[in-house]
């Protein structure tokens, strides 16, 4: 069970291209288009050969404005920025806010996300990433930067690179006609370079008095996540296909210049 292939940047955290995954018929996906990773705040382009290689033409960046402005993208030369707020219409709720309330107060994190709310909230923030129309634009945006014919290797990105770029992920290898086995294992590969980049983080968020729980509701990726996200799919619109029409308003010729482009056959 083929899941992407890890990028080695010396800047960048989880960066991941989504090539080489196996798709059905003997197929898969073509390698050096789709990428993803998390925040690329620490860039640097000329210390990272790795990431130079690669020859990004544009970032799709799936923050909020207020973590865009803590910690803004460092863009490659020559790469054009699109912004694609997912989160916009859910500002201030959801995991992300949680998240940032945490690290800064966790006695207050323990009171508010406590007892399994933490995993509930990222639940609603997978609801959301399907239904609310800011994140709908969002992986709109996103597909269609994915779809340009011409438009050489995208990555996308939110700030670990999990949630929102793993949702975006899973539309975009559903669409190509990937299975929900091989959906899940990519989704969930991320995992232990999420926990490796935070780690830090989470010792202080622990020795400063945070429940255990909490952090990992927040910091892992979790299969009940993927599922909260793919149920209300399923539930309102059937199937990916439907979803991207329907519910993304994306064209036929959108369709078919992504998987044009991203599959590569057997």
């Amino acid at each position: 069970m083929q899941h992407s292939h890890l990028v080695d940047s010396a800047t960048v955290a989880n960066l991941r291209d989504l090539g080489g995954i196996d798709l059905p018929g003997g197929n898969r996906v073509r390698p050096g288009l789709a990428l993803r990773s998390g925040q690329l705040d620490r860039l640097d382009p000329a210390g990272d050969p790795m990431f130079g290689a690669l020859g990004v033409r544009t970032v799709v960046d799936l923050r909020t404005a207020a973590e865009r402005a803590a910690f803004p993208d460092r863009v490659p030369g020559g790469a054009h920025l699109l912004v694609a707020d997912v989160l916009a219409d859910e500002s201030g709720s959801g995991a992300t806010a949680a998240l940032a309330a945490a690290l800064a107060d966790p006695s207050g994190a323990n009171r508010a996300l406590g007892g399994g709310r933490a995993a509930g909230a990222l639940r609603e923030d997978y609801r959301a990433f399907v239904t609310s129309p800011s994140a709908r634009q969002a992986y709109k945006q996103l597909l269609t930067a994915l779809a340009h014919r011409g438009g050489g290797p995208v990555l996308f990105h939110c700030t670990a690179g999990k949630d929102r770029t793993g949702w975006g992920a899973t539309l975009l290898l559903l669409l190509l006609g990937a299975d929900e086995r091989t959906v899940r294992t990519e989704y969930l590969s991320v995992d232990p370079a999420v926990r490796a980049h935070y780690a830090p983080l989470v010792e202080r968020f622990l020795a400063a008095g945070g429940d255990p729980e909490v952090a990992d509701a927040v910091f892992s990726v979790r299969a009940e996540y993927l599922d909260a996200a793919l149920d209300v799919l399923t539930g309102h619109w059937g199937d990916a296909e439907s979803y991207a029409r329907a519910g993304l308003g994306l064209k036929d010729d959108t369709l078919e210049s992504l998987r044009e482009r991203l599959v590569e056959t057997a």
